[in-house]
């Protein structure tokens, strides 16, 4: 049986992938066979090879195990919207099946899978679920990103209160520090280790250039 995470953010914009990466780079770095994966991506670009998405590209990257594009990624939208928006417009349905297919899938070549979501925790996927909802389903433990800036604070709290209220375990939460650090930068990351009810994995520092992204790894601890 492998190991599954789910890992979710605050908001959209705060780094999950780049947390995402960094993940995978730890627990390659630990001996896993590891893979992400993304099953719902909007914001796709069309390339010779079909829809891409920048972040599915990396999680794909990152993960010690070769898969195709297809399995990293099985739903690709262009519009960066909200999944539930695009998917309506285009009559592609999200079916929590073929998420949990591809989560299967995933897992039969890696015995380290992190899920990757879309936007916050309770992003819509249909009129009437969530993605929350699909990893309840899925019984997945959770990380949680947390965008260093200001507002930060609220809006970690509020989505660790949420995916405790869900019943799933917040296994761990990183600090992505979007924004080089600011005057009371130390006071927010004070206040989010006392109140936040999960242990810190690491904290990424503010890295403007794309290249250091192959080092993230060492920022983190596995959960």
């Amino acid at each position: 049986m492998s190991k599954r995470w789910f890992v979710t953010g605050t908001d959209t914009e705060i780094g999950k992938t780049t947390a995402s990466c960094a993940l995978l780079q730890a627990a390659s770095a630990a001996g896993y066979r590891c893979a992400g994966y993304k099953p719902v991506a909007s914001g796709c670009e069309v390339t010779p090879e079909g829809l891409r998405n920048e972040d599915a590209l990396l999680l794909q990257r990152f993960s010690s195990v070769d898969l195709p594009y297809e399995m990293v990624n099985p739903l690709a939208f262009m519009e960066p919207t909200s999944p539930h928006i695009v998917s309506a417009e285009e009559q592609r349905p999200i079916a929590f099946s073929q998420l949990s297919a591809g989560l299967s899938s995933v897992a039969q070549h890696a015995d380290w899978v992190l899920t990757e979501g879309a936007g916050g925790w309770f992003t819509p996927l249909s009129a009437d679920q969530t993605f929350a909802d699909w990893v309840v389903q899925e019984q997945l433990p959770v990380i949680l990103v947390v965008g260093v800036k200001l507002g930060c604070i609220n809006h970690a709290l509020l989505t660790a209160q949420a995916i405790q209220a869900s019943g799933l375990p917040l296994v761990g939460w990183i600090a992505n520090c979007v924004q080089p650090a600011g005057k009371r930068h130390a006071e927010y990351m004070a206040t989010l280790r006392r109140l936040l009810p999960s242990p810190l994995l690491g904290e990424i520092p503010y890295l403007p250039d794309e290249t250091q992204r192959a080092q993230l790894g060492q920022y983190l601890s596995l959960p």
